[in-house]
């Protein structure tokens, strides 16, 4: 039986700009929610901005959400109007990890067995000259492996600083770009080289919203991130359109040369239900990530390609992966599609550096260098991503 899945909303508005006419798209905006851009004493929680994406958010009387609609409706600068989600951090917590499966599996005495599956043991790349955006629940500052690192960063959740009192976001940052000879073995980094920039979207609770995700995106492609890793979203009913806006702003960002990588949603449970891939990656231009296991299953609790809209594009290690932690932890291994995101995002900041590929050629590069597994395309995509 399938359990209903409930769509959360904050009552806030994402309204699309025509890319070549922001400002009179903000006037236009004005006018209709009754508020003054050049007042100087707008708030946040009124009006946010995204210049990079042509994207605002808005608190707007649900009353005025007829007339937003019919300004998007009409030719002119406003062009969709849509609510604003709730999204939480994919990580699967109703299993624990099972180390000694691993153990049995592989040997990690060097590196992690995600880094093997992917091949970054055997590259010769190391990600340097690369950005690599990670929006997450932040970033744990004192972590001593990362020390002499250089790591941009920013919250964009009210209250609360950079500082990662989830630990979800300095897992992924660790696998996607941590170090390969930490003091205590084994190595965990994919990208191991790469200019870190860690963008806090979710709260220390491990929740936030599609706000914040679109200043982290905006943060990111503003800076020059080729990549942006994201294992984070809301999972949605079979048969719910993908986020216009969302996909929009990803092939906004596609042409200004940067990558939007996402975790699919940990909704399934297999075999005997499979959940669709989740918002933001069930839109085409992100690239939606799937999670195998140590010995290349599917996930058990892996979305997938269970509707027409949200497509799996490749999968990657995603259980009992071992990475960095918030201190005291240090170190602790997770499961879920966020822990195969960032081996995604790793493995693409190591094409990148090789090739020099960006945007669309990258995710070509990404996608048809995946190795092939005997497991349906609807679960894993193309397959394995592998490092150059």
């Amino acid at each position: 039986m399938t359990e209903p899945v409930e769509v959360e909303t904050t009552g806030r508005f994402l309204v699309l700009l025509q890319e070549d006419a922001v400002e009179e798209g903000l006037a236009e905006l004005g006018t209709i929610a009754g508020f003054d851009l050049d007042s100087g004493d707008l708030d946040a929680e009124t009006v946010q901005v995204f210049p990079e994406l042509g994207v605002a958010v808005v608190s707007a009387d649900p009353n005025l959400l007829a007339e937003l609609n019919s300004a998007a409706d009409r030719p002119g600068p406003v062009q969709i109007v849509e609510p604003e989600r709730v999204v939480h951090a994919f990580q699967d917590d109703d299993a624990a990890p099972a180390e000694e499966d691993v153990a049995a599996a592989a040997d990690e005495s060097v590196l992690t067995w995600g880094l093997q599956a992917v091949g970054a043991d055997v590259s010769t790349a190391t990600g340097k000259g690369v950005k690599i955006a990670v929006l997450d629940t932040g970033w744990e500052k004192n972590h001593p492996d990362f020390a002499g690192r250089t790591i941009t960063t920013q919250s964009f959740i009210n209250g609360e600083d950079v500082q990662d009192g989830h630990g979800h976001g300095t897992h992924c940052v660790g696998t996607s770009a941590g170090p390969r000879k930490p003091a205590t073995l084994p190595g965990y980094g994919v990208a191991y080289e790469a200019e870190i920039f860690a963008g806090k979207v979710l709260s220390n609770a491990g929740s936030g919203s599609d706000g914040g995700i679109l200043a982290g995106i905006d943060w990111a492609v503003s800076n020059g991130c080729a990549i942006i890793s994201m294992s984070l979203g809301a999972d949605v009913p079979a048969g719910t359109p993908y986020s216009q806006i969302y996909e929009t702003v990803a092939q906004r960002a596609l042409a200004k040369g940067t990558l939007i990588i996402a975790a699919s949603g940990n909704a399934s449970a297999r075999p005997g239900r499979i959940a669709p891939v989740g918002h933001p990656a069930r839109c085409p231009s992100i690239i939606a990530v799937a999670a195998i296991d140590v010995n290349r299953a599917i996930a058990s609790f892996s979305s997938g390609s269970a509707d027409k809209i949200g497509q799996i594009d490749v999968c990657a290690p995603g259980v009992d992966v071992y990475s960095s932690f918030k201190l005291p932890d240090k170190y602790r291994r997770l499961r879920g599609t966020s822990m195969a995101t960032p081996h995604v995002a790793g493995v693409a900041v190591l094409i990148a550096e090789k090739t020099g590929a960006r945007g669309y050629e990258l995710w070509a590069r990404l996608v048809g260098t995946a190795l092939r597994l005997p497991l349906p395309s609807t679960d894993i995509g193309a397959g394995l991503v592998q490092a150059p």
